[in-house]
């Protein structure tokens, strides 16, 4: 039975409830979560630094051993200087950077005779753009003093977290959810299961939830078998026969725009599921933030339903 997908009378109060919400969380937790990140960053960089000799030494040999220090490079230069920009701006390998920045490593099957060419390119790019404001020992050719080092690391380390401030705060969000989510099912007397320890999500015992569980599905042809990750994997104390426990992702949102652009993301998933598991397949969206009534209308009408995290307590409604 539907709970909140076919009472649009009440979604109007409920996104200005929701957004209230978001943002109230946003003011007092969000830049706390943000100075963690950048002290951590500020960790990184200065480790960078001295991995690098304070970058007199951007050699292909140190760019071949640290390679997770990449983004830090880009970051310390005027302007700081985007992934896809370092690319273009050097005729670098799109293959090299991605994979130092995204896999921590150099491409394996590269040859080394073009690894040190195109490293090459990114050292000479970082030195000519490095920023003389915030590393004034390179131009003074000195060895700065400490205090000099780590105020270079702190403005590196903003412009990294500024970088990737949605993420930040989207990871924050999701650790308040589920933490939540957790509180409130062991309130009931649910039991948290380490996913570790769930070989089939279908086979999980009544009274029990698992966070970050993989559904396997097959998709359209039957050729290509993926799993779709589901943040919250919940079985009823009370359960159903032949029904798989309530399926539940989680959702936040700072602005209207991101929500409308991703929207099909989930009715893909869900469609995905039903193809697998069958219609009656329960899949949930637990809501926070900024869902306006076009993002709530394409849900509902794709059968998607969802709780609203101010109105926690309508999980009941669907057998928790």
């Amino acid at each position: 039975m539907p709970v909140n997908m076919d009472k649009p009378h009440l979604w109007k109060a409920d996104i200005v409830r929701s957004v209230d919400f978001y943002n109230d969380w946003f003011m007092r937790f969000a830049p706390k979560a943000y100075r963690d990140t950048r002290q951590e960053a500020t960790r990184q960089v200065e480790t960078a630094l001295r991995l690098t000799g304070n970058l007199t030494d951007i050699s292909p040999e140190t760019l071949s051993r640290y390679p997770e220090i990449l983004p830090i490079l880009r970051m310390a230069t005027a302007p700081p200087i985007a992934r896809d920009r370092l690319i273009g701006l050097g005729s670098i390998s799109p293959n090299l950077v991605k994979n130092m920045e995204l896999n921590r490593r150099i491409p394996p099957n590269m040859a080394n005779k073009k690894v040190a060419e195109e490293l090459g390119k990114i050292g000479f790019l970082v030195r000519k753009l490095a920023d003389a404001d915030i590393l004034p020992w390179l131009e003074d050719e000195r060895v700065p003093k400490k205090a000099v080092v780590h105020r270079a690391a702190t403005v590196i380390a903003d412009r990294l977290c500024g970088a990737s401030a949605d993420p930040i705060i989207r990871n924050a969000q999701e650790r308040r959810q589920l933490a939540f989510i957790q509180d409130w099912l062991e309130t009931r007397q649910y039991r948290n299961i380490k996913p570790a320890m769930v070989s089939d999500f279908r086979e999980m015992e009544p009274a029990t939830f698992a966070f970050h569980l993989n559904a396997p599905v097959t998709l359209e042809g039957g050729q290509k078998r993926i799993n779709i990750p589901i943040d919250v994997v919940i079985t009823p104390k009370q359960r159903r026969k032949n029904l798989l426990p309530i399926l539940i992702e989680c959702k936040s949102a700072g602005d209207f725009t991101n929500t409308n652009k991703r929207r099909k993301e989930e009715a893909t998933k869900i469609a995905q599921l039903r193809s697998n598991y069958g219609k009656d397949v329960c899949f949930i969206l637990f809501l926070c933030g900024y869902f306006d009534s076009g993002y709530l209308g394409y849900e509902a009408a794709e059968g998607l339903d969802w709780v609203w995290e101010h109105r926690i307590d309508d999980l009941v409604h669907f057998g928790i």
